[in-house]
């Protein structure tokens, strides 16, 4: 048993306790208050620190994109086929990654691994903890979504061979066309199963894409300003849930990403601002857009940009105008929620994954808050 105490906790779920404590056994917390005492546990003293569920990045590529290493590797984007549903993320990951201890020496202790932009249809996405013998055992839910992504990457990447996508606009033809022989297959199955008739023939895509018309896994769609009406007319046909992950240019469709029920997935919100895709960086779009109740969540995309510049996009969005309450929420119990693990991680409550961090001073506030511990399943990680 471990006992932190004395330290003013931010849970996520209810106001802020001034010098909590915080008990854990078995890797979970089994209590929450003040003045706890347990005889049998191990104290952690926590005086003048701050105490927040384990941060979490619901976008990002690290171990699958290696550009720490000398001779970096891309294992994330096949590319040899611009539809491919069927392919996991979770098989292209090196654990060793620095980039894994990167993120928990910063307090983020829980990261989406998603495919990345090449093609139309990239694969499945997994969630997973940044600290663990291997990746399957890292690992907290797979799939979390299926991966696919509109505009420039997938154009540039097969028109420059001649190949489909040449041009924006058959890039959410390949999409529906998958969808729609998905729905069929699906409704064929489901037929036979129902009369007790001879299956379909199997069909390994089709079937990672039934878990999205079913609703148990949303579409994540890569999405900048250029593609956002698309991408909310592509769900709305085939009555999907989704992301809009990056939504650079939120700002020019507040009204219609509200109605659509969607969730953002915004940033890195520390991209260059440029021509084309990525000129926008309208970071005062996360401020409105939950402010209307959207479910919005901060990202750093790493490594394209490091997995350690989270917390510097959640003080970005409170320069911005954002509470700084709410903007810890987007890069935790938000996040979580999102990518579908608020069941284990994402706040401090009882009967939840003991994923914690002890910070000197007030992250996305305080420019000089800095990691003292991290805590994952109620293991010390890091320690300064």
């Amino acid at each position: 048993m471990l006992l932190i105490k004395n330290a003013k906790i931010y849970s996520m779920v209810a106001p802020a306790i001034e010098q909590g404590d915080i008990l854990i056994e078995n890797n979970k917390i089994i209590k929450i208050g003040q003045g706890i005492e347990e005889k049998k546990a191990e104290v952690l003293r926590a005086d003048g620190l701050i105490a927040l569920p384990g941060l979490v990045d619901a976008h990002t590529h690290i171990g699958g994109m290696n550009f720490s290493q000398p001779t970096h590797t891309d294992d994330l984007n096949e590319m040899t086929n611009n539809i491919t549903p069927d392919l996991q993320a979770i098989y292209g990951i090196d654990p060793g990654s620095p980039d894994f201890a990167y993120a928990y020496q910063n307090g983020i202790t829980t990261v989406a691994i998603t495919p990345g932009s090449g093609n139309v249809v990239a694969g499945w996405a997994f969630a997973a903890k940044t600290y663990g013998k291997n990746i399957f055992e890292m690992c907290i839910k797979n799939p979390i979504a299926l991966k696919v992504a509109l505009g420039g990457n997938p154009k540039r990447v097969y028109g420059k061979r001649n190949q489909q996508p040449s041009t924006r606009m058959s890039i959410p033809v390949m999409i529906k066309d998958l969808l729609s022989r998905a729905k069929e297959y699906l409704e064929k199955k489901e037929q036979a199963q129902r009369e007790n008739e001879e299956l379909p023939a199997y069909d390994r895509e089709l079937e990672a894409v039934i878990p999205v018309l079913k609703k148990e896994i949303p579409l994540k769609i890569h999405c900048t300003q250029f593609d956002m009406l698309t991408a909310i007319e592509i769900a709305r046909e085939f009555g999907l849930d989704f992301t809009l992950d990056h939504a650079w240019g939120a700002s020019e469709y507040l009204e219609e990403i509200v109605e659509s029920g969607c969730k953002i997935v915004f940033g890195p919100i520390g991209s260059m601002k440029s021509l084309g895709e990525a000129r926008l960086i309208d970071i005062e779009s996360v401020v409105e857009l939950d402010r209307r109740g959207v479910l919005v969540s901060l990202i750093t995309d790493a490594p394209i940009l490091s997995i350690d510049s989270l917390l510097h996009h959640a003080g970005e969005a409170v320069r911005a105008g954002c509470a700084v309450e709410r903007v810890l929420r987007m890069i935790t119990i938000n996040a979580a929620e999102i990518i579908g693990v608020a069941d284990r991680v994402g706040s401090l409550e009882v009967g939840k994954d003991a994923d914690i961090v002890l910070f000197k001073g007030l992250p996305a506030y305080d420019t000089k808050a800095e990691v003292i511990a991290a805590l994952i399943d109620g293991k010390i990680v890091y320690s300064a």
